[in-house]
This record gives C-alpha cells, sequence and structure tokens, in this order.
C-alpha cells in the first residue's frame, strides 16, 4: 500500500546533504549468480551487520561498484551514477574539463544522437583538431578566423546531429528528475526511473558511457559561459569561493573552480576532455547506485550484462602537496550589489579522519536550528539577524564553517567578533551536559527520516563511495560520535580554534574586478530534432510489463475521527518506524490579516512564565522533538515532530507554548528590527526582486500579496500583547489536525483531547483576494547590477 504521509501533504520540505565515504566492509554474505545468456557472473556482494539500508555492495570483475538498498515504498527506483572524479581532478591548464565532460554526456554516442555518424565523425575531428590550433594561437585576428572556420563545420557536422535523443529516451521510459551534477570530487549523473523499466534504464546508461561523442561542442560552450557569468553575478559564489582559496592554497580545491577559469573556457579543448573520459571514466573509478523498488539479484545480472564489458584500467593517482598551518587570520572582501555578512572557516584533516567525527559532533553543538550555541546565544537574543555553523567534509580536507548577518548599524568586525566569541565559550564548555546526548539522539532521528526516501538512502551511499569511507564507519557512524566526551569537545576547541582561520567580509557595493565571459559569435545550427535513431526507437517500442498501480483508498487509508471539540483529526499509520508527523492547519494567513504572519514569526522567540525563550527550545530538543509555524497567504501551519516514544511529552510541550506565550518587549523590538532589516537587504537581493517582487507586480499590479505588509510605523506601533493574543486564539479558529505515526487512533486521540482541549467555535475570517493583472502581454525589467540577464 502506498502510505500518505501528511508531512508532504502540509509542507514541503528538501533537505540531503550526502553523508561521507566509501568501502570495504566486512562481507557477511556472499552471493553468486549463475548465468544470464551464457554469461558466467563473478559479482558477488558485501553487507553489515545492522544497516538500516540492507546496503548490498558489489565489486563487478572489472572493479564497477554497485550499491542497492531495496525500499518498496513505490514502484519507482532513485538512481545514481557516479565517477570518482570533480574539477579537483582537472588539469592545472584546463580547468572546467569535468564539468564540460558532464554537459557532454548528454549529447549521444555513435549509436545514438546522430543520422549517419560514419559522416559525421570526420567533421568532428576537424572540429577538435580546429580547437587544438585556435587555444594555441595568440594573434587576435588569427583567432577569429580559425574560429570562423569551427563554426563552419560544426554547422556542417550539425546536419547529422539529432537533438536531445538522451532525454527523449529518458522521458519516454518514466524518468524524473534527469540532471547531473560536478563538485570537487565527483561527477554524478542522477535519474528516478519507473521500477518496470530498469532494464531499459541500463540499456541507455551503459550505451551512454560507452563512447560518448563529443558532438554539438561549440554550441554547449553559450550553456557553460552562461553557468560562469551566472556564478561571476552571485554574491555567495565570490564569498564560497575567496573561502577556498584561502583555506587551500596548494590543494585544487582552493586553486581551481569547477566551471573552471574564463581564460580556460574561451580556449577549449576537446583533446583534452577525452583524454580525461579516458582516465577516469573507468568502471573500478566507478560506482552505480540504486535504492528503491527492484530485485536485486535479478538486477545484479542484468548490471553484469551490460556493464560487465567495460575495460578496467588504472587510474591517476591524485597527489597534493599539503596545506601548511595558518598562523594568522587570512582576511579576503567580496564586493557585490547584496546584503553584507560575514563567512569563516577553519581547515581540518579529510573526511575519514578523526577530526571530521569531531567537527560532526561540534557544529550541532554550536548550530542545530533549535537549542546550538549560536541558536541560543545569537539567533534567540537576535543579537544578528542569522548566524549559522555547519560541517563541509571533503576526501582529502574537511572544513568548520561560520556565518552571520549583521543588525542595521552593526560592523562586520562585530558580527566577526561574535561568531568567535562563541567559539570562546566552547572552549570553556559553556554548553549544557545533556547536549552530546541530545545531538546523538538527534542524528539518529535524521538517519531514520532519510530511510523514508530513495534519495536519502542513494545520497548515503555516494557519499560513501565518493569520500572514502568504510561502510561499516558508515553504518555505526552515530554510535561511534556517541562515545565522543564533552572534555574532549573542549581539549579539540582549545587546539584548533585560535588564529587559524579565514575570514571573507562581503561588502555590499560595486565589484571592480568582476569579468564577464563574452560569448563568441555562433551561427544557430539545425539539429534534426524531428528524427530519431533506431537505438532511440528500440527503446520507444519497448513493452515492458506495466506496472499495477495502487490507489490510495482515503476512506480505508485515512483514519477520520472528531475530537471533543468539534476539530477534525486524519490519521494514518507509519508503519515503517517511530516516528511522527503532527499538523494543526488553518485555513487563514496573511490574506487574512497582515497580523498572523508577524505572530506566528514572534512565536520562536518566545518562551512562558515555567520557561525562559532558551529553556523552551533546550526541552523540545532534550526528548528529540521539533515544533515549528509557518503562514503563507492563506494558510497557517503549526506542526510538532519527532519520536513516538516522546510525543506525549511534546504535545504538553507545544501546546503550553501556544496556550501560555509570555510577551517581551525587547524580543519584539528586536524583531521588528530584524525584519526591518531583512526588507531593506530584500531590496539588494536579485532572487526577492525578481521571483517575489516582481512576479507579483506582473500577475495582480501594484496592490499584491508581496506588498501587503505592515509599514514601518505600524510595526513599530504593535504591542507584544497584541500578538500573543493573536497566538493564543489561534486554536480557537476552525482547523484540522493531521498526524502521521504509529500511536492507536484511540490512545493518540485521547491525547489530544487532553493537551488540545479548546473548543474551534470560531469561524475562519474571510481571505483578500488579490485581482489578477489580465491586461494583456506585458514585459517588464528591473535594473541591477549584473553581468547577464535572467528571466
Amino acid at each position: 500500500m502506498k502510505k500518505i504521509n501528511f508531512a508532504f501533504i502540509a509542507l514541503a520540505f528538501l533537505f540531503i546533504l550526502p553523508l561521507a565515504g566509501q568501502v570495504t566492509p566486512k562481507t557477511t554474505g556472499v552471493k553468486r549468480a549463475e548465468s544470464i545468456n551464457g554469461l558466467t557472473l563473478k559479482a558477488s556482494y558485501e553487507t553489515v551487520p545492522g544497516d538500516p539500508l540492507k546496503t548490498r555492495i558489489y565489486t563487478l570483475s572489472n572493479g564497477l561498484k554497485v550499491y542497492m538498498s531495496v525500499y518498496k515504498d513505490a514502484p519507482r527506483i532513485q538512481t545514481l551514477i557516479a565517477v570518482k572524479a570533480g574539477s579537483k581532478n582537472d588539469p592545472k591548464d584546463a580547468t572546467g574539463l569535468a564539468h564540460y565532460l558532464e554537459h557532454m554526456l548528454f549529447k549521444g554516442t555513435d549509436k545514438y544522437g546522430s543520422l549517419d555518424y560514419s559522416k559525421e565523425a570526420p567533421l568532428l575531428k576537424k572540429v577538435e583538431d580546429l580547437y587544438e590550433v585556435y587555444r594555441k594561437t595568440k594573434d587576435p585576428v588569427q583567432r577569429k578566423k580559425i574560429y570562423h572556420e569551427i563554426d563552419s563545420v560544426s554547422g556542417e557536422a550539425a546536419k547529422f546531429a539529432i537533438a536531445n535523443e538522451y532525454d527523449k529516451m529518458t522521458a519516454a521510459i518514466g524518468c524524473e528528475g534527469t540532471n547531473a551534477f560536478t563538485s570537487f570530487e565527483q561527477t554524478c549523473y542522477v535519474n528516478d526511473i519507473p521500477a518496470n523499466q530498469l532494464e531499459n534504464f541500463l540499456t541507455i546508461e551503459a550505451e551512454r558511457f560507452r563512447n560518448p561523442v563529443m558532438r554539438i561542442f561549440h554550441t554547449e560552450l553559450e550553456a557553460v559561459y552562461e553557468e560562469k557569468n551566472m556564478s561571476l553575478d552571485s554574491d555567495q559564489d565570490k564569498v564560497w569561493d575567496g573561502l577556498f582559496s584561502g583555506l587551500f592554497v596548494n590543494h585544487t580545491y582552493g586553486t581551481q573552480t569547477t566551471i573552471g577559469t574564463i581564460d580556460h573556457l574561451k580556449n577549449p579543448s576537446i583533446t583534452e576532455i577525452r583524454k580525461y573520459y579516458k582516465a577516469n571514466y573507468v568502471p573500478n573509478n566507478m560506482a552505480i547506485i540504486m535504492a528503491g523498488d527492484f530485485d536485486p539479484d535479478k538486477t545484479i545480472e542484468m548490471i553484469e550484462a551490460k556493464f560487465g564489458s567495460m575495460q578496467k584500467a588504472e587510474v591517476p593517482v591524485f597527489s597534493f602537496a599539503p596545506e601548511t598551518p595558518i598562523a594568522k587570520p587570512i582576511v579576503k572582501e567580496v564586493f557585490g550589489p547584496e546584503a553584507e555578512g560575514v563567512s569563516m572557516g577553519f581547515r581540518f584533516a579529510g573526511a575519514s579522519s578523526a577530526d571530521a567525527d569531531m567537527l560532526k559532533v561540534i557544529s550541532k553543538i554550536l548550530y542545530n536550528r533549535k537549542a546550538g550555541m549560536l541558536d541560543l546565544n545569537l539567533n534567540q537574543k537576535q543579537l544578528l539577524v542569522s548566524s549559522a555553523a555547519f560541517d563541509y567534509l571533503l576526501k582529502d580536507y574537511s572544513c568548520l564553517f561560520l556565518n552571520g548577518d549583521p543588525k542595521e548599524g552593526q560592523s562586520l568586525d562585530e558580527v566577526k567578533n561574535l561568531l568567535l566569541g562563541q567559539l570562546e565559550e566552547l572552549k570553556k564548555g559553556n554548553f549544557p551536559d545533556w547536549m552530546l546526548q541530545a545531538i546523538i539522539n538527534q542524528m539518529k532521528l535524521d538517519k531514520i527520516r532519510r530511510l523514508q526516501d530513495n534519495g536519502g538512502r542513494a545520497y548515503e551511499m555516494l557519499g560513501a563511495f565518493v569520500k572514502g569511507i568504510n561502510w561499516k564507519k558508515q553504518v555505526e557512524e552515530v554510535d561511534a560520535l556517541s562515545k565522543i566526551t564533552k572534555a574532549q569537545v573542549i581539549e579539540f576547541a582549545k587546539k584548533n580554534f585560535g588564529e587559524n582561520y579565514v575570514v571573507v567580509y562581503k561588502r555590499t557595493g560595486q565589484d571592480k574586478n568582476v569579468q564577464k565571459v563574452e560569448k563568441p559569435e555562433i551561427t544557430p545550427v539545425e539539429v534534426n530534432r524531428d528524427k530519431q535513431s533506431p537505438f532511440l526507437t528500440a527503446i520507444v517500442n519497448s513493452n515492458p510489463s506495466p506496472i499495477q498501480p495502487v490507489f490510495a483508498d482515503y476512506e480505508k487509508d485515512i483514519l477520520k475521527l472528531k475530537l471533543k471539540n468539534g476539530v477534525s483529526l486524519n490519521y494514518t499509520p507509519n508503519k515503517e518506524d517511530a516516528t511522527f508527523n503532527l499538523y494543526y492547519v488553518f485555513n487563514m494567513g496573511s490574506k487574512t490579516d497582515p497580523m498572523y504572519p508577524l505572530a506566528i514569526k514572534y512565536l520562536k522567540f518566545l518562551g512562558t512564565s515555567d520557561y525562559t525563550p532558551e529553556q523552551m527550545a533546550q526541552e523540545f530538543y532534550k526528548i528529540g522533538c521539533s515544533f515549528d509555524v509557518f503562514s503563507g497567504d492563506d494558510r497557517i501551519y503549526v506542526s510538532l515532530s519527532g519520536l513516538t516514544e516522546n510525543f506525549e511529552k511534546g504535545l504538553k510541550l507545544f501546546e503550553h507554548l501556544l496556550s501560555n506565550a509570555k510577551p517581551q518587549e525587547e524580543s519584539w523590538k528586536g524583531l521588528v528590527n530584524n525584519i526591518l532589516k531583512d526588507r531593506e537587504d530584500g531590496k539588494l537581493d536579485k532572487d526577492v526582486i525578481l521571483y517575489n517582487a516582481l512576479v507579483n507586480y506582473g500577475k495582480y499590479g501594484a496592490v499584491n500579496p508581496f506588498t501587503s505588509i505592515l509599514g514601518e510605523e505600524k510595526l513599530k506601533s504593535i504591542k507584544p500583547e497584541e500578538l500573543t493574543s493573536l497566538i493564543k486564539k489561534l486554536e480557537g479558529y476552525d482547523h484540522r489536525v493531521l498526524y502521521y505515526g504509529n500511536l492507536n487512533g484511540e490512545v493518540l486521540k485521547a491525547q489530544l483531547e487532553k493537551y488540545h482541549p479548546m473548543a474551534a467555535t470560531q469561524p475562519v475570517p474571510p481571505l483578500k483576494n488579490y485581482e489578477v493583472n489580465t491586461g494583456g502581454n506585458n514585459v517588464y525589467v528591473v535594473d541591477f547590477d549584473m553581468k547577464q540577464a535572467e528571466i
């Protein structure tokens, strides 16, 4: 049965950063298939006891790794095909190769993407040779002449090309999320596939990696140039590059970027890209990762049959000069139109090290979005608009990053000193003794939640492969971290957090050093979009067994109850793990009253007569529960989630806060100042301007949801008691309760009636509707200091 998860009905949350590491786990089970089509199979698999993913790790005879985690929640499979090579492996004189090759893996092979490869191939070879002449030529006049010839020959070659055949095939078999990405040490190809199309998918991918053809190369340069220009326009990318160039003077993490330098982009080399492909895209440097609904025994047979012919080869050894210790702060400044901020970084040993394990814990002590030191000491007290800390683990080195955004009138040095001050408090051990166990509990809960999603499973395996962490260590990660003591944290902090950091000041202002990649003149090409290769035809005409749909029966799958106070309770059981999600949903929001979003935002800064705001956050964190509040245009969601064993404790605390929120004048003044600062920062943020302000203006005109907010004078006149009164009255309005968990329905009903007793007798106030602008076709333009246009 397909489960109905109210967590996804009520709100869409996106997470997922891959965890760490690669694999040589202890073998506890070995399975050998007999044969398929006469091919004797040699793949055995390894497992790790206690692995909640029940991961099988196969190694084919050619070295190809295959990770499998069966999860039959839906008839789909998340697939990742990973190459353990990224931008750190780019040649020093040809950066951006890994990323460009990623683009070219969508262009086809000699079997698809071409009307007649025998006629196309000589033209493609000529284009390749011309690029080698072009990149070695310095004279501008000669370069222009050569590029004109490249453009001309490319146009002739394009007459044989069939555009987007890979995309057509994946669409035909029902793939979703087809994509790829390149980072420091990996290139990964992504597809979410229907379970019944597995063989077709493997056929497509095996062909894709067999012999990629570098066709439509020079027109693809336009896309890469645009990505480069977007990064040059991104203030955050500038900060990121500043941090890494300061932390890594020798390593390619800091000496080159994933997209590549402007000079290298202007002088691309198909020959160098081929060399990169042949050196790194070999089976003993790759992994196929799958999570979802499939038979692993049959699947490994198909994989061996289709990928077993790939030839193993020696992979170039990546080497680098070790970084020297940072003796004093390295200070960098970047400029751009967006809001100011401070980012800091400390460098440590790589993902498999004891340093990395300690950073996983320390980052959560500092910042866990609920009760960390930055959460309570800086964010809750509104000493900064916001601050955060996080670990960033790579194979060769790891980092701890901290960042902070200033309040109005606050200098960036003040922000830096507040962040450093929390590290000093860490050295003194000024965090609660219970914090370490609470962090471990939260890590366990986070891991449980990742198992509920094919993507979460797949990306955990991906991280394991790429970063070289033993799978047994990955499985036992949380248990290992639970052995870290407070004394060890203090000792580590004293030893490692001093003057050895990089700080980047992001200042608002004109970036006088910014460049733009000027695109050469490229003649549009005809690429036979209405044609198709025999390979594509065979895929489209294949007829796999159809998936038998299982439809949710809302009458049977959702238990519908009524609380004594008249509130509707919709309940669906969680049959997978011991976690829950609870939502109170109100059909009201900013379109009802612009005060509601303020009250909802204010709630996060409040305590009660029994708990200070800091104590309230700590109490929730102790029991592994989280509450959240969200107000949109026409919905308010008040939610509680966590471990079922602590549901009653969490519900009691949750309702206590809603019913007894205590107004605080200083926290309200701080919030008002931060709201006003956030509005000013929004005027400097191109995404806010385009996707919020301009979109609303285009749809509704001058009076729209984005502009229907309370002005500065009104904000400052509001009494905090007005907002807490709104919060306390909220549950008296008509609403419904959604629950996904494993409590018995009657037990759940009884606990809700005990702690959520207020009668919901007040009708929801009417929503304010905005008139949609139907005045014909219009184009709206906003001037912004950037090198390209966004639409």
